[in-house]
């Protein structure tokens, strides 16, 4: 039987945050760099429309998403923490990006137990599903909710992600760190 129920968010929390700059910079002929992104909502962040970003976003996600980088370490720390509890991978994807995501994950080879491919930012429901004992995310709103739903969050810091923080959120800066943090809580049963 498996320790724990361990919930993941993809998109810049396994994947380097700022994947989809170059991409949209070029489209919007914009210079946005990484100190600048401040905000969640990319197109808050570009100075263009949501209605706008969401056309472009339809017609390029499948570029967007094709080459994103790994994290350092996330593959040796998702390897090991699977040895011994379930792994899920929850994204606010779309079903559109199914196939997709399953060739990212096998062609870097991540373990999981289940990927859930939600079509939006809502994650709390599927987190109960789960019965999820501790959620990695980068979305500050994502991590607020699932915080106050009763959920363990480790929030893996970005640039716009760096407020407030609530009693079940712990900030983290590395894999390395999620890996160290998700035993000493198995460690003192404060996890489960």
């Amino acid at each position: 039987m498996k320790n724990l129920n361990i919930c993941i968010d993809i998109d810049g929390t396994i994947i380097e945050a700022y994947y989809w700059l170059d991409v949209i910079n070029k489209h919007f002929n914009k210079n946005v760099t990484v100190d600048q992104i401040t905000e969640y909502q990319i197109h808050k962040v570009m100075g263009i429309g949501r209605a706008e970003y969401e056309r472009f976003y339809k017609k390029n996600k499948f570029k967007i998403h094709s080459n994103q980088q790994l994290r350092e370490d996330v593959k040796k720390v998702i390897k090991e923490l699977s040895i011994l509890n379930n792994i899920y991978f929850v994204t606010a994807r779309d079903e559109s990006l199914t196939m997709l995501t399953y060739s990212y994950l096998k062609k870097n080879d991540l373990y999981y137990d289940e990927v859930f491919l939600l079509g939006n930012h809502y994650k709390v429901e599927k987190a109960k599903e789960l019965n999820c004992n501790i959620f990695i995310e980068d979305n500050y709103d994502n991590a607020i909710q699932l915080s106050e739903a009763g959920f363990k969050v480790l929030l893996m810091d970005t640039n716009y992600n760096r407020k407030k923080l609530t009693e079940n959120i712990i900030r983290v800066y590395s894999w390395k760190e999620i890996y160290v943090i998700i035993n000493e809580l198995l460690l003192h049963n404060k996890a489960v």
